[in-house]
C-alpha cells in the first residue's frame, strides 16, 4: 500500500491509499458541521454540506471512475478500481 496526501480545498486535506487494485481516497470531515453528501461524475467528486441554509460545495478529481462512496465517523471514503 502507498500512501500520498493531497489538498482538496485550501481547506482540507485527504489521502489516497493505493493498493493492488484500487485506490481509496479519505477526507476527514471531523469538525464539519451540517449533513454531507458526495456524488461522483466520472472522475470528479463533489462533496456538499448543507448546515441550515448555509450550503458550501467543494469539487476534486479523482484518480479514476468511483466504485463506492461513503461516510463513516466523519470520513468521506471513495473508492475507485484500478
Amino acid at each position: 500500500m502507498d500512501t500520498h496526501q493531497r489538498s482538496i480545498s485550501e481547506k482540507q486535506f485527504g489521502r489516497v491509499y493505493e493498493y493492488d487494485d484500487s485506490f481509496v481516497v479519505a477526507l476527514d470531515m471531523r469538525g464539519v458541521e451540517g449533513e454531507v453528501t458526495v456524488d461522483t461524475v466520472g472522475t470528479t467528486a463533489i462533496v456538499v454540506v448543507e448546515n441550515g441554509d448555509d450550503i458550501t460545495e467543494s469539487e476534486f478529481d479523482l484518480p479514476g471512475e468511483a466504485e463506492e462512496t461513503s461516510v463513516n465517523n466523519s470520513v468521506l471514503a471513495i473508492e475507485v478500481p484500478k
